[in-house]
């Protein structure tokens, strides 16, 4: 193995990619605009949830009902017609439409016990199951405060005192922000990699190095290097800019310890990827088998969803992932602030992944080149 061959065919690597505009755009987008888009509108918190309210009573009661209903949860209520409230749910106006009935105050203060009947859009998904239990408590809360007349808090026996770790805000932005950051490490890993051996054969630059004295191990470790080299930068631009500069996200663990966190799952991702341009003989054909492994990867690697709410099965068989490894060491590092003491298993996972899915790739990729 000759290091100078290594390091001059990865400097061609990254030339090829400097002259590439749709790498080039694909990578800005993935570390910037994707990641503030992330964080602004990946969170299932409520935010904003647009209310109309059909007022049948017009009493004081009802006023304060709609009254209670502000942003930043919800939107200003628009108050409309029984006969409106069906056309603008189907429209997709309203996510909620909360019909208070004629006579509801006289009815409540007779000591009887009257309806209000609310309407939700089921269709969005995360604004509907937490905005209608919102909506439950405001209604509730309005209306025990004007039936006893009083203002004041349920006496309880215990207080329960609530104490966040890792994310004081409960701002789910920020758990979307960096989760962002490893899902667009997969897929540029993947795709970098891959591509850049597609090019060599559309191009016809293949049978150029296979007249060269290079060995394949010298042109897999080179095609590596340089998607490892783009990829980091964009990562630290990612941590330091749009994480901290832009979004305000504080950062609790070694940058550095993550970096390299993230050059091991590189290092593994990239020769999956190698070996998934070894089995397709286009970019289109390349395109197809990046979405039957991309998909999988990202949703069950923990990103999106925790790993302890998915079936047994599915958890055993998602550890052979480098990004499930990666996802378990950024959420650890980069909020909780561990240090190498917790996450050297996550760090030998992707050590030993990458080996093995090296070996086999430069196994496929000698037979590619024959």
């Amino acid at each position: 193995m000759d290091l100078a061959n290594i390091l001059q065919l990865g400097i061609k690597e990254i030339r090829g990619l400097m002259r590439d505009p749709i790498m080039l755009v694909l990578i800005l987008f993935s570390f910037s605009f994707q990641i503030y888009t992330s964080a602004g509108s990946g969170t299932e918190t409520l935010s904003r949830a647009p209310i109309a309210i059909v007022d049948e009573d017009q009493s004081p009661l009802s006023i304060r009902i709609i009254e209670a209903f502000q942003p930043p949860f919800f939107t200003t209520p628009s108050t409309i017609t029984q006969g409106e409230m069906d056309r603008r749910m189907d429209e997709g106006l309203d996510t909620f439409a909360l019909d208070i009935p004629p006579d509801f105050q006289r009815d409540l203060l007779a000591g009887k016990r009257p309806e209000i009947q609310l309407n939700v859009d089921a269709t969005r998904m995360a604004q509907a199951f937490s905005g209608a239990g919102y909506v439950q408590q405001i209604v509730s809360a309005e209306i025990a405060e004007f039936h006893d007349r009083y203002r004041t808090d349920d006496p309880t026996s215990a207080e329960l005192v609530l104490r966040p770790r890792f994310n004081p805000e409960l701002n789910g932005g920020w758990f979307q922000a960096v989760m962002g950051i490893s899902n667009s490490v997969t897929m540029l890993a993947l795709i970098l990699a891959g591509a850049a051996l597609i090019r060599e054969r559309e191009h016809g630059t293949i049978e150029h190095l296979l007249v060269m004295p290079v060995t394949p191990l010298e042109i897999m470790l080179s095609k590596i290097w340089s998607t490892s080299l783009v990829i980091l930068l964009g990562t630290a631009f990612a941590l330091v800019v749009m994480c901290q500069w832009v979004l305000g996200i504080p950062l609790q663990g070694s940058l550095p310890l993550f970096m390299a966190g993230t050059a091991l799952h590189v290092f593994a991702t990239a020769s999956l990827g190698i070996f998934l341009a070894t089995l397709a003989g286009s970019m289109p054909q390349f395109g197809m088998l990046m979405i039957l492994v991309l998909l999988p990867l990202q949703v069950l690697s923990g990103a999106q969803t925790p790993r302890e709410s998915m079936p047994e099965i599915v958890q055993w068989i998602m550890l052979a992932a480098p990004n499930t490894h990666h996802v378990i060491l950024s959420q650890s590092i980069l909020f909780s602030g561990a240090g190498l003491a917790v996450v050297w298993p996550q760090m030998v996972a992707l050590l030993l992944l990458g080996i093995a899915l090296f070996v086999f790739s430069l196994g496929k990729f000698r037979g590619f080149l024959k």
